[in-house]
């Protein structure tokens, strides 16, 4: 194979790759779909080495983010193989003694040189040219009844036989161990736990981060001038903040916003101004909520966003749908509605939305569906705080008072009085 030696700790994800381990056994096509700086890559290759028994033919890896022409996906891939110059045997080698181009294709080339071999190909970072991916992927694991293919990108490829694993951020226990680990290496002696408000600014760090070790790691890289309480505090500009990445790496892998452009310019016009309006939720929606403040686009954009990690959906347990951006995408998306100047029209969409809610959902407090009321209230609680703030900030009397009114009992009965007094005496003055 051609696997490299890595250079730095790999924290956590054991039970990530023991669960990658079972998916190469039970399909041939492995894909494991993230958000940018999830960690797919070099998960992908810790995998990988940890099947090589099964691989007597080893592990290559053929890395696709230099790849700028989708035609060029086969020669990059025959590249990494180091098969370019394959000796062709069989139809390719009939091919050429009969004259004809047949052994000019690199897909042929590809097939030719995998037909008989056991081996496990890592095609790394898919998203920008995946239609391509896809196809090749689907002709040599025709061809080749011995190839396993473990894939890596923001979207899936599509192919027949696929088996999907999502790459979560990291948990909160192994992304301080990372932060705790890069830290140190950039300001010796640096330790997580010094103290009570070291430790407290560390946890923030992570959990505003999403746990996505790209972005822990840059934020480790600015311990060299900064304090963990000085990062926390400057995670609201952390566009600006974490752009100290490693020189070696692809200039889309050095800054946090590099990462989340690359995201961005792979979408089309619908999925942008989708993704630009989410920003203006608070602690997600659910689907008809975006349909509301995003328009009869919401459904196939939603879905698409989903696909390319850039929207997380989970099923909360009441049977619907909850769709949330990661806290660096949301931003990354304000940033981009405020550069479009519609930013008090979404707001003033997601404000008559939430009123709304509220308002049918208050009579229900006083019967049968109470506990479901309350359920819905308290889902979309930072919802309707955002819409409330909107409210008091533009001085919109009405839909504020509209609001308090329709809160009203529901605080009483959570026992939310000093909420509700502070509400009141907002949209008073």
């Amino acid at each position: 194979g051609n696997l490299r030696a890595r250079l730095t700790s790999f924290v956590g994800r054991e039970s990530d790759i023991d669960a990658i381990r079972g998916d190469l056994t039970a399909a041939r096509l492995v894909t494991l779909l993230g958000p940018g700086g999830a960690g797919k890559t070099r998960l992908s290759q810790e995998a990988a080495e940890r099947v090589r028994d099964g691989a007597p033919d080893g592990v290559w890896l053929a890395e696709l983010a230099p790849v700028d022409d989708p035609e060029a996906v086969p020669e990059a891939v025959l590249t990494a193989l180091g098969a370019r110059e394959t000796v062709l045997y069989g139809a390719g080698a009939e091919a050429m003694r009969a004259g004809t181009d047949r052994h000019d294709d690199p897909v042929d080339r590809l097939a030719e040189h995998c037909a008989k071999r056991r081996m496990v190909l890592i095609l790394d970072n898919c998203e920008h040219v995946v239609e391509a991916a896809a196809r090749l992927v689907e002709a040599l694991l025709e061809r080749c009844p011995e190839l396993t293919v473990l894939a890596t990108s923001r979207e899936p490829l599509g192919v027949p036989g696929e088996l999907l694993r999502p790459v979560e951020p990291l948990p909160e226990p192994f992304a301080l161990r990372l932060l705790a680990d890069r830290g140190a290496a950039a300001r010796p002696g640096f330790r997580v736990e010094a103290d009570e408000e070291t430790a407290a600014a560390c946890a923030e760090i992570c959990r505003r981060l999403d746990g996505l070790p790209l972005a822990i790691e840059l934020a480790a890289a600015r311990l060299r001038m900064l304090t963990p309480r000085q990062i926390a505090d400057r995670l609201d500009d952390r566009f600006r903040l974490l752009t100290s990445g490693s020189r070696t790496v692809l200039p889309r892998q050095q800054t946090l916003r590099a990462v989340v452009d690359w995201s961005w310019e792979l979408l089309d016009e619908s999925e942008r101004e989708v993704l630009r309006l989410l920003s203006v939720f608070a602690g997600g929606c659910d689907l008809a909520a975006a349909e509301a403040v995003c328009g009869p686009a919401a459904l196939e954009a939603l879905g698409s966003l989903v696909d390319k990690s850039l929207v997380v959906a989970a099923e909360p347990g009441d049977g619907e749908m909850r769709y949330r951006l990661l806290e660096t995408v949301a931003e990354y998306a304000a940033e981009r509605l405020d550069e479009t100047g519609r930013r008090a029209e979404a707001e003033r969409a997601h404000l008559t939305y939430y009123r709304e809610l509220a308002r049918t959902t208050e009579p229900l407090l006083r019967g049968a569906d109470q506990l479901v009321a309350i359920r819905r209230l308290e889902r979309e609680s930072e919802n309707l705080r955002a819409a409330l703030h909107y409210a008091v900030a533009v001085r919109d009397e009405q839909e504020a008072l509209c609001l308090v009114l329709s809160m009203g009992w529901y605080w009483q009965m959570r026992d939310l009085r000093i909420v509700a007094r502070n509400w009141s005496r907002e949209v008073h003055h």
